[in-house]
């Protein structure tokens, strides 16, 4: 028995984690597909799971999901396939599987791909928001047109005003990514919280927890810190250094991040936006790795549920 019941071992995570890989027998069909050379036309799996998730992603208090970044090179269907072998009901759907700067109509058609399929466009990849009317009104009726709950987001500081004017004209929510060390605009949360804490409160924030990581900071800290306008969580993990411009990206459970203290802390301030997994270790066969990283959060949250 573990007797700090606050600082769950490894051992006990993949103890609960089983469930997490039921699917893995099944994923053989999309992983081959993301082998061949462009485009997928991979048949897509079927799924028959002995637990399916909640009808908005729940699970053991938080709502679980994957940003379609993680499947890039996937072709829109494949994508589609592996998130709901994977047991997962929301995306955030990266432009390569939806370009958010297209019409409103190849927008809507490729939306609707996923809303056939049972899974709801909760977040996007990042959007840049500009300082023109013209372009930020057809992101937000893009948004509007597929559905999209939170547009995550990086707008230009000098747009800000006239992002907040469509936030409330369109009653969409945003949240602004954070990149890490090589962001000169948007570094961690604290950034963007300093320019959006005045304007309305539908414009938040996405915490990208590896990120944040490589700057020094902790991103418990900025959970808690700016809890009320946190819209949307990229969790990850990450072996690089503080400091380092770029990522060194690995399986959820087996970096430096404190996994079990982010998820803690999103259950304490009873986060209800979406844990969205985006697994960036490896582009040309990410389901594996994918599969693991939420197999371990799956376990995480299990083993806190019972202790």
């Amino acid at each position: 028995m573990n007797p700090h019941p606050t600082k769950l071992t490894r051992r006990e995570i993949l103890k609960h984690a089983s469930l997490g890989a039921l699917a893995l027998p099944l994923l053989g069909q999309t992983a081959q597909a993301a082998e061949k050379a462009g485009k997928s036309t991979a048949p897509v799996p079927t799924l028959e799971p002995r637990m399916k998730p909640s009808a908005d992603g729940r699970e053991h208090g938080l709502r679980l999901g994957v940003a379609t970044y993680s499947l890039r090179n996937l072709a829109i269907d494949d994508a589609i396939a592996t998130i709901k072998v994977l047991r997962i009901v929301n995306a955030g759907v990266f432009r390569l599987h939806i370009p958010w700067d297209q019409s409103p109509e190849v927008v809507g058609g490729l939306a609707a791909k996923f809303k056939a399929a049972g899974i709801a466009i909760t977040g996007s990849g990042v959007i840049n928001l500009p300082n023109d009317e013209t372009k930020l009104r057809q992101a937000f009726e893009n948004a509007r047109v597929a559905g999209l709950q939170t547009m995550v987001c990086k707008p230009e500081k000098a747009a800000l005003k006239l992002v907040e004017k469509f936030a409330r004209e369109y009653d969409q929510k945003l949240a602004i990514h954070n990149h890490g060390p090589e962001d000169e605009v948007y570094p961690t949360a604290k950034e963007a919280m300093d320019v959006i804490q005045s304007l309305d409160s539908r414009i938040g924030l996405c915490v990208d927890v590896g990120h944040t990581a490589r700057t020094g900071e902790d991103p418990v800290a900025h959970i808690k810190r700016y809890a009320s306008r946190v819209y949307d969580i990229h969790i990850k993990d990450s072996i690089a250094i503080v400091g380092a411009k770029r990522d060194v990206p690995i399986e959820v459970g087996a970096g430096r991040l404190d996994i079990t203290g982010i998820l803690r802390t999103l259950l304490g301030i009873r986060y209800n936006g979406v844990v969205a997994f985006e697994y960036e270790k490896t582009a040309g066969n990410p389901v594996t790795g994918l599969a693991e990283s939420i197999g371990y959060v799956r376990g995480a949250l299990a083993a806190m549920a019972t202790s």
